[in-house]
């Protein structure tokens, strides 16, 4: 009977460790993970903004993810969901499968057949669970690890908690995934904007590592985002103060140095744009070409003289 439902899941093994969590001054629920399989987060993943998050796993029934979520729109607590997801599963000994709710009510269940070691800590708004591990110091570390990181962003502490369960040995093959799942406290008519956050490394030798590097990627995009808001609006000074930041966490990458040298421009500031303007033009002539369209489009505003310094560089 077990062997017919994992048939019928695809015969997904998502062996792996995670972590769901709710961050309760923001409302922010997440879900983390890392483990030797490819695309982990395609399978273990899901979350809803207002409704909460799943982590379904082990001998996956990948099924749970999206029921889950409306067994909980229902009104029903994770608890229930748990218990009407497995009442009908005759594979519920080799599930792991987490879920918690806009609430910040968690429910965790580990089979009694998961392959050791296999156990999970439920704490204040958060669940850390683990199958297939090398040593059962993996989910309390994790724990831990996020209590203690109690300061930080909900998607940087759990960030944390991966890293804490691969100080201790992790996954017992090794690691291959990892992915990160960020959806929003309240329900949203914008469904564009949920999640928040959607990161997967779906390959990698070092994905936990990759993973936190994209995140740093994201939250520099944030403020490039913000920045072409403002001059959407016509705020070149908040501009200015966005791209700034972005391009000081990644001095290298040539569209954030580049935006930066435009907002300059735009607030009269030439000489220290034209700094700017030229280090990005020797790196890619493209960046030349695309600052003689831009005031067509009203985003670079400088007189023909000024337009003609800064397309002088080379």
């Amino acid at each position: 009977m077990i062997l017919k439902h994992i048939q019928a899941n695809n015969k997904i093994f998502a062996h792996t460790y995670s972590i769901i969590a709710r961050d309760p001054k923001t409302g922010e629920m997440g879900v983390g993970v890392q483990s030797h399989w490819f695309s982990v987060g395609s399978v273990v993943s899901w979350g809803e903004a207002g409704i909460g998050v799943v982590a379904t796993q082990s001998l996956v029934n990948k099924s749970f993810g999206l029921r889950g979520l409306e067994i909980l729109k229902q009104g029903k607590s994770p608890k229930e969901a748990i218990e009407i997801l497995l009442s009908d599963d005759d594979g519920r000994d080799v599930r792991q499968v987490a879920i918690l709710d806009a609430q910040g009510r968690v429910a965790t269940h580990t089979g009694s057949k998961c392959i050791k070691q296999a156990g999970h800590k439920v704490g204040d708004n958060f669940s850390v669970q683990a199958n297939l591990m090398l040593s059962d110091k993996v989910w309390p570390a994790m724990a831990e690890a996020y209590e203690k990181n109690n300061s930080m962003s909900l998607p940087e502490r759990i960030i944390k908690s991966l890293e804490a369960a691969e100080s201790v040995g992790g996954d017992i093959r090794g690691k291959q995934s990892a992915a990160l799942l960020i959806v929003e406290g309240e329900t949203t008519e914008e469904k564009w904007e949920d999640p928040t956050i959607d990161l997967r490394v779906e390959d990698h030798l070092e994905p936990l590592k990759e993973l936190s590097r994209l995140l740093k990627v994201y939250r520099a995009y944030e403020h490039m985002n913000k920045g072409d808001l403002a001059i959407e609006k016509g705020d070149m000074d908040k501009a200015l103060d966005e791209y700034d930041a972005a391009q000081k966490m990644f001095p290298e990458n040539l569209e954030m140095t580049y935006w930066v040298a435009v907002s300059l421009a735009n607030q009269k500031k030439i000489n220290e744009a034209m700094e700017l303007f030229e280090k990005v033009f020797k790196k890619d002539e493209n960046w030349h070409i695309l600052t003689e369209r831009l005031p067509d489009s009203e985003l670079l505003n400088v007189s023909e003289e000024e337009l003609k310094k800064i397309l002088s560089l080379k």
